[in-house]
């Protein structure tokens, strides 16, 4: 037998205090912590609702009880021998059944009449919904022993007694079959009377055993005399095999045999004679009836099968695989000889006998006719039997069934609902999840010990034939779980917790009032269950079944717990999964470029798609980089892999793209540089980068010379949408090798020099992929995307990916999707102005005639002094140090004024720190000085610094003046 928890004041609690309980029936007062216990606080409540009269209870009675079930005989030698230790003493022992109506006392005489006059006679209902709160009802309530002493009970001619009651329940199926009440004044009260009442109800409990034992016992010895008289043969289910001398193979498979089995005990249960047609595989049905049997005072079935195949009639005999259970007769068809049953002449003689006990007899050919096909015995049993294993049967499907559906996404809020989807309405008529709050978005629940006073939200609900449930029980709601309520007495006992909920119409609603008001009015049963997962308290799930006629039982708390414990893993995973994707989505945001820059030499529009929710954040990146003299570098990139680390090492090489762009190298020795940076590794590392196998694009336009300059490393070509709708098509750029693996392989640059007006497309692989993977014209049905006209690149952005991936295929998106659209822009000629001048220092004069002239068309005279100044240095730099060649020399103006002084040396300049004494090395000081940036650039011939200055007529960092001047060149202050 099970351990019976025993809880109460006889535990060490002390009676509720007369003030308590004044501040309550009074004020309406919640008591203070520790007063009142939570299951007793919660009983006044529901019988202050149903205005219950404390002084004198209107208690119905039922005069029409049956003096001799079942129970009332295996309970009444336990409860007599129970009230013996006791005789003499005013103590009354009573057995209520599961509605909670008293079926049997016993007890001192003196007791005996003042429940008499309290109107506790045989047949009154100790129900809590007609006399509050009491143990009998606190146990029906909670399915647990349970105490009540004193002023804790709600009527107040029982507030001089301690009560204690223990439940009584089914030894096969778990359920409630009643509870033993054992009551003696307070001032007798003794913990060791619990432990007598606890043997007391064991004691019933195996008598219940026996006598089921004894009734299914005899109706099976029945048929098993019956089986020599009728034809019957015994298959034993332990090994597969019929007994010694039985018919020979059955051609049944085991899915069948176990299809048969569950619909035998189906009809076994039903209550009535009935026939059933099972189609199966090949074209046949099996045809099962059920025959009502009795033998003495127990009443049975017999659930035969026979066969019909499409063709007509024919004998097909039964099989049965291995698997547990017992031995179980069957019927060996009519006609077959009897020694192939294992009969024997002198029970051949006997044929005739089984209709005189009930067992089903050989059948006619008529018979036989009739119903197309000799039958054989397949399943014999009580009806309540046959429920029992098929509530186990259901139990098992719903498990099963729970492990297929519940879990199916890693998204939190789902995984929820798929928990009511399978509890309602097999389990439950009502389901609702109230999870932590702070789970759904993936955040560390608090710990166990402060989950009971941590708000909750509900995140699903569900009811059968309310499909809006949802809006009804208010899910997304967020509120804190009262003191003494099932949800919080679940989650701090961590244990399931059977209880009843009640439903006034035209009370407030509120959170926990919401679901019951779905069942209808009256008092429903309900069964919190805690989703615990990994040490961690996520939530809790309530489950609600209307009325009071179906409590939640044993094995329905073990299926409940059961139920939360799958569904609470399935949950935390979602957890877990949906926190570290919001940690990669943050460090994404943080990497990818909050806004792109606005630059004159291309317009530029772009869209990122994380991946769906299951595969997590990709590494995919894109960039837009200004570059010296108007030029824009564009870059896409894409990782492999997903999760944090992939967002992590997208961000390792973003900032070595800007680093490299800074330096203003050529796409083709960027992508070198960073296949060198990727395959370095530092020393002890022996994991796997995951930057090793990532692709890159690098593409530099310049809006002067019109020219577009690209390489890759393993990325898709970038696609040319042509002016005047023409037809876009990729550029061929060569195909280098991923990152990480370039290796002696060098990457080549691709330069074409762009139509005006056309756009450049560039993206990762996730777009081309979106929609159908598996299609092989990935690359045309991008192009014919890209060729749909769109008023902007924005809405080209949004036509190429809703054509590309529409909004119902988002859920099966596997990879990120990141898509550039940019306009290049060429610079008008009249906004830039070139020269070459000889490499001779007389030029340096010339070189400053020329800028001031021209800035005066530009209209920019009050820039004449600083770039003068700027100019000549560049210019004496490049004459001085710069070899032999000539001395190229250009003005762009943009939204800055670009100063460009091109030499054929490829020495790099460098600001240094120049001598108190020495009259030179303070050049660069000076562009550095009147100019907003600098810096310089290699070309395949030379170099070229250039210098930006600002256009604003305003005093700025690069305006000249004299002060600023002989500051420099201040012998008394060292060199700037």
């Amino acid at each position: 037998m099970r351990h019976q928890r025993q809880t109460g004041p006889l535990r060490g609690r002390l009676p509720v205090t007369a003030r308590a309980r004044e501040r309550f029936f009074r004020h309406g007062e919640s008591p203070a912590g520790g007063e009142v216990r939570e299951e007793i606080l919660a009983s006044w409540r529901r019988s202050r609702l149903l205005g219950i009269d404390q002084d004198a209870p209107v208690i119905p009675t039922e005069s029409d009880l049956d003096p001799d079930t079942r129970l009332i005989r295996a309970a009444r030698p336990a409860l007599d021998r129970l009230y013996g230790h006791f005789r003499g003493a005013p103590v009354t022992v009573v057995l209520a059944d599961s509605r909670a109506r008293i079926v049997y006392r016993v007890g001192d005489p003196g007791a005996l009449e003042l429940m008499d006059a309290a109107g506790l006679v045989l047949g009154a209902s100790s129900d809590e919904q007609f006399m509050g709160t009491s143990s009998v009802s606190m146990v029906l309530s909670t399915q647990e022993p349970f105490t009540v002493v004193g002023e804790e009970h709600f009527v107040h001619g029982l507030q001089v007694l301690t009560c204690m009651a223990s439940p009584v329940r089914n030894p096969i199926g778990g359920g409630l079959e009643g509870a033993v009440n054992l009551s003696v004044p307070s001032r007798l009260a003794d913990h060791r009377m619990a432990f007598l009442l606890h043997e007391a109800t064991g004691r019933i409990e195996r008598r219940l055993l026996e006598l089921s034992t004894q009734r299914e016992r005899a109706l099976v010895e029945d048929f098993l005399r019956s089986r020599t008289r009728s034809g019957h043969t015994v298959l034993d289910l332990g090994t597969g095999r019929l007994l010694p001398g039985a018919a020979g193979e059955r051609p049944v498979s085991a899915a069948e045999h176990s299809l048969l089995l569950e619909k035998a005990a189906e009809l076994l249960s039903a209550g009535r004679t009935a026939l059933l047609d099972v189609p199966l595989p090949g074209g046949r049905t099996a045809v099962l009836r059920r025959r009502p049997l009795r033998h003495g005072e127990v009443e049975g079935a017999a659930v035969e099968v026979g066969f019909r195949d499409r063709g007509g009639p024919r004998s097909v005999p039964l099989a049965s695989p291995p698997g547990g259970g017992p031995q179980v007769p069957l019927l060996t068809p009519a006609g077959a000889p009897a020694a192939a049953a294992g009969a024997g002449p002198e029970e051949e003689a006997a044929a005739g006998a089984g209709a005189r006990t009930g067992a089903p007899a050989a059948e006619s050919g008529a018979d036989r006719a009739e119903n197309g096909a000799d039958r054989w015995l397949l399943m014999v049993g009580e009806s309540r039997a046959g429920r029992l294993a098929l509530e186990a049967r259901r139990r098992l499907s719903l498990l099963n069934e729970a492990g297929l559906r519940i879990g199916t996404t890693l998204d939190v809020r789902r995984t929820a609902e798929e928990l009511t989807e399978v509890a309602v309405p097999r389990f439950a008529d009502v389901a609702v999840v109230d999870l932590m709050q702070g789970v759904e978005q993936g955040e560390e629940p608090p710990p166990g010990g402060t989950a009971v006073r941590g708000a909750v939200r509900r995140s699903a609900a569900g009811a059968e034939g309310a499909p809006d449930a949802a809006a009804a029980c208010g899910v997304g709601q967020v509120f804190r779980l009262p003191s003494g309520s099932p949800q919080a007495r679940c989650l701090a006992a961590g244990q399931p917790v059977p209880d009843s909920a009640l439903h006034i119409p035209g009370t407030p609603p509120n959170p926990l009032g919401r679901p019951v008001a779905l069942l209808g009015e009256g008092l429903h049963s309900c069964l919190a269950v805690p989703l615990r997962a990994r040490g961690t308290v996520l939530g809790v799930a309530v489950f609600y079944r209307r009325g009071k006629d179906r409590p939640f039982g044993e094995d329905d708390l073990a299926l409940g717990g059961e139920l939360g414990a799958r569904a609470a893993v399935a949950v935390d995973s979602a957890r877990r999964f949906t926190h570290e994707r919001e940690t990669a989505l943050a460090l994404q945001r943080s990497l990818l470029p909050t806004c792109l820059p606005r630059l004159s030499g291309v317009e530029v529009a772009s869209r990122y798609l994380p991946a769906r929710r299951a595969c997590g954040v990709g590494g995919d990146w894109f960039d837009v980089i200004p570059l010296p003299g108007t030029r824009v570098a564009l870059v896409v990139g894409d990782v492999a892999g997903h999760g944090v680390h992939a967002t992590a090492t997208m961000g390792r090489l973003r900032t070595a793209v800007h680093t490299l762009a800074d330096l203003d190298l050529p796409p083709e020795e960027v992508l070198a540089h960073l296949d060198s940076l990727v395959s370095r590794r530092p020393a002890g590392d022996d994991g796997e980068d995951a930057a090793v196998g990532a692709t890159c694009l690098y593409l530099v336009h310049d809006p002067v010379s019109r020219r577009c300059t690209a390489a890759r490393a393993g990325h898709p070509p970038p696609a040319v949408i042509p002016p005047g709708g023409g037809r876009p098509y990729l550029l061929d750029v060569p195909a280098g090798p991923p990152l990480g693996l370039g290796g002696l392989m060098p990457y080549e640059a691709f330069e074409a020099e762009l139509p005006g007006g056309s756009l450049l497309t560039l993206y990762t692989n996730g777009l081309t992929r979106a929609g159908d993977r598996y299609a092989v014209d990935r690359e045309e049905r991008l192009l014919d995307a890209l060729g749909r006209p769109a008023p902007s690149l924005d809405a080209l952005c949004d036509s190429t990916i809703g054509e590309l991936l529409p909004e119902e295929a988002r859920e099966e998106q596997r990879d990120d999707i990141a898509l550039l659209v940019a306009r290049p822009r060429a610079l008008a000629d009249e906004k830039v102005a070139a020269w070459e001048l000889p490499s001779d220092p007389a030029v340096v004069r010339t070189s400053r005639a020329l800028v001031a002239r021209q800035l005066r068309d530009w209209g920019l005279p009050y820039l004449e002094d600083s770039t003068e100044l700027v100019v000549s240095e560049l210019v004496t730099n490049a004459v001085r140090y710069g070899g032999d060649g000539p001395v190229r020399l250009r003005l762009l103006r943009d939204t800055t004024l670009i100063c460009e002084v091109s030499d054929t040396s490829s020495s790099s300049p460098r600001i240094r720190r120049a001598g108190t004494t020495e009259e030179g090395g303070r050049g660069l000081f000076l562009v550095a000085r009147f100019s907003q940036d600098w810096g310089a650039r290699y070309t395949p011939g030379g170099k070229t610094v250039w210098a930006e200055q600002s256009l604003s007529a305003s005093r700025g960092p690069g305006a000249l003046d004299e002060d600023s001047l002989l500051d420099l060149f201040d012998t008394d202050a060292p060199a700037a």
